[in-house]
This record gives C-alpha cells, sequence and structure tokens, in this order.
C-alpha cells in the first residue's frame, strides 16, 4: 500500500508501527524522516559499485549485481533487527524516490505477511514538505524575540521559560551550535537538511493562538543557514532586549564556555581567525589571557572589542529606539531574571 503525504504531521504515518529508511547510511545520516530507522538495502559502497555500473557498463547488469545485493542485505534485516515482530507488526518503508530499493524491500516484507505501506515518492516527498513549510509558509503563532547582547543568558532564560509553560523553538539546541566562535557542541553540527527537517517538525507542534519565543540570532549558527520563513520572522518581530553589565556577561560565558575554554590548540586557533579583524597587541593580549586561564578577562576581552561593537552596528541599522529593555544586574539567580523577563513579557 503506497501513502502519499499531505503535510509533516499526515494522520497516515500514526498507523504504522516503524519507518524504514531504506537508503544507505550516509543518505540517512544527511536527513531522514522523524523517528525513522535506517536498514540500508544497499551499503554506502554497494550503491556506488552499482551506480558505476550503471553509468558505465549498463543498466541491466546494475540491477542483476543490485538485486543479489538488496536480497542479501534484506535477508540480514529480517533475520535481524525484524526477527522479533509478529504478524501484526505494520512497518512503513521509504527510499529516495519511492522505487527500486523500498519497492523491493516491501515486497519481501509483504511476502512474508506484514501489512507494509511505502511513501508515494519516498525522501522527496518528504523533502518537498520541509522546504515549503521552511521556505514558503509563514509562522502562524506570533513570534517575540529575546535579545541581548553576547552573554546574557538568552538561551538558559527561554529554557526557563519553556519549562514554565511558554512556547519556545530552541534553535540553538536544534543546530546544535551555540551561535559563537566558540560555540561548537560535541557530536558536531547536523546538516542543513536535518536542521531544516528538526526546525520544520517544531513548528509543526506549535500551537498558533500562542506567542512563540525565539533568541535573537544572526541568519547563520555555526555552519547552518536560518531558513527563509524563521529568518522573516525574526527581522519582524517585536523585541525584548536583555540588559547585563559586562563583567556579570564576562563572568557567566566564562563559566558556560568551560569545557570549550579547556581546548587549548582549538582556542588558540579561534583567536587566530581573528587577526584580520583586530590590531597584533589585542590579538596577543588574548592569547596571553587564554595562555595564564584567565577566562573571566579574555571574555570580557572579546565582548568589549569583538562582539559588542558588531552589536552595536547591528542595532544601529535595525533598532528604532522603542525596544523594551529588561535591566538584570547580574546572572546569579536565573530563576529571578527569568520571572523579571516573564513578567515583561506580559507586559508586551
Amino acid at each position: 500500500m503506497d501513502i502519499r503525504l499531505t503535510s509533516l504531521s499526515d494522520p497516515a504515518l500514526a498507523g504504522f508501527d516503524t519507518i524504514i529508511d531504506a537508503r544507505s547510511p550516509l543518505e540517512f545520516a544527511e536527513d531522514h524522516l522523524p523517528g525513522a530507522i535506517n536498514l540500508p538495502v544497499l551499503s554506502n559502497d554497494e550503491r556506488a559499485q552499482v551506480g558505476t555500473i550503471y553509468k558505465q557498463i549498463s543498466p541491466f547488469d546494475a540491477r542483476k549485481l543490485g538485486g543479489a545485493m538488496v536480497a542479501a542485505n534484506v535477508s540480514r534485516h529480517i533475520a535481524g533487527p525484524l526477527s522479533g515482530y509478529g504478524g501484526g507488526w505494520r512497518p512503513l518503508v521509504y527510499c529516495w524516490r519511492g522505487g527500486q530499493r523500498s519497492g523491493a524491500f516491501a515486497t519481501i516484507l509483504a511476502q512474508i505477511g506484514w501489512r507494509v505501506g511505502r511513501i508515494e515518492g519516498g525522501y522527496k516527498a518528504w523533502r518537498a514538505l520541509v522546504v515549503e513549510r521552511m521556505q514558503n509558509t509563514p509562522i502562524a503563532s506570533p513570534v517575540i524575540v529575546l535579545d541581548g547582547n553576547t552573554g546574557s543568558a538568552k538561551t538558559e532564560i527561554l529554557q526557563r521559560l519553556a519549562r514554565r509553560g511558554h512556547q519556545m523553538i530552541d534553535l540553538e539546541g536544534l543546530a546544535n551550535h551555540r551561535g559563537s566562535l566558540f560555540g561548537a557542541m560535541p557530536g558536531g553540527q547536523p546538516s542543513q537538511k536535518l536542521f531544516e527537517s528538526r526546525l520544520a517538525m517544531a513548528l509543526e507542534c506549535l500551537d498558533p493562538t500562542r506567542p512563540l519565543l525565539l533568541e535573537g540570532e544572526s541568519s547563520r549558527i555555526g555552519d547552518l543557514n536560518l531558513p527563509r520563513s524563521i529568518w522573516q520572522a525574526i527581522i519582524a518581530a517585536p523585541r525584548l532586549r536583555l540588559s547585563v553589565p559586562l563583567a556579570a556577561r564576562a563572568a557567566y560565558t566564562a563559566g558556560a564556555y568551560s569545557e570549550a575554554a579547556q581546548d587549548a590548540t582549538r582556542l588558540s586557533a579561534i583567536l587566530d581567525s581573528l587577526r584580520p579583524l583586530h590590531p597584533a597587541d589585542r590579538i596577543a593580549e588574548w592569547l596571553k589571557q587564554a595562555d595564564a586561564a584567565d577566562w573571566n578577562g579574555l571574555a570580557e576581552g572579546l565582548m568589549h572589542d569583538h562582539y559588542d561593537p558588531r552589536y552595536a552596528r547591528h542595532r544601529a541599522r535595525h533598532d528604532d529606539g522603542q525596544i523594551p529593555v529588561v535591566e538584570l544586574s547580574d546572572l546569579a539567580d536565573l530563576d529571578a531574571a527569568t520571572t523579571k523577563v516573564e513578567r515583561a513579557l506580559a507586559a508586551l
């Protein structure tokens, strides 16, 4: 049974117990349907080999070799990961276009007696829905942006607001990056496509009648671009700005980025990358502070001379002077800071 997806939360998906991505591991790693498991009918090397034979020898020889590989791999999946499922199990299979790979897998599963479904158009049909959502569909919820200079604890305050019941999407969490030079996270960033799929699903789950809180971001988080619908919403949305003294922001940042500071080689490389933007003596001072493990001093210097001037130039272009400001004398008590922000949000 083929199903045609009409939305990212198509009710038809709920009728299946397991979503199986039959593509190669590399294809799966780049992006996949939420909750899907990867049971490839061709490995990365096998897929490349079949493709080469298809182009250089003949489609028939490629299909013959591919058929043998698919049969062997599906056999291993049935004897392994799928061996514990009973007759009532309902799998949904897809591949790149919903063609030969998923078709072969689904046929074998159906012959066993399982009521198997297949996504019409495969992953490409899913991707088209994601692109439509992220590029051409405005966000239905009213958006409010929490702004503030580097080190203002915007992300953590938003997370605390979410735990209090506010509607929030953690863009940096989805991108697995904290949005600064030192923002790399363990595991690295997802692909652009996987980031967009995660973000599209987060938008799909929103209540359009309630405000959506977003962090004030640039158009990129690490190596990832914010999709058009999100970026346009951030630009157009009303803002609430956090104002925190430099010393307090530096102390907070030194603690939040303590793990990143332990990698001396990476830290030096990041500071060296700033040489085209700053005088040599300033870079030398930052490197000296890093060698001395003066994290507060380094954070304060970077904010004062690198991050804050960039925020100021951006605001000079876009700020009409009417943005409400929440003054926080320090960030020692983030619960209290969150309460203050919550009250300001209620007044908007």
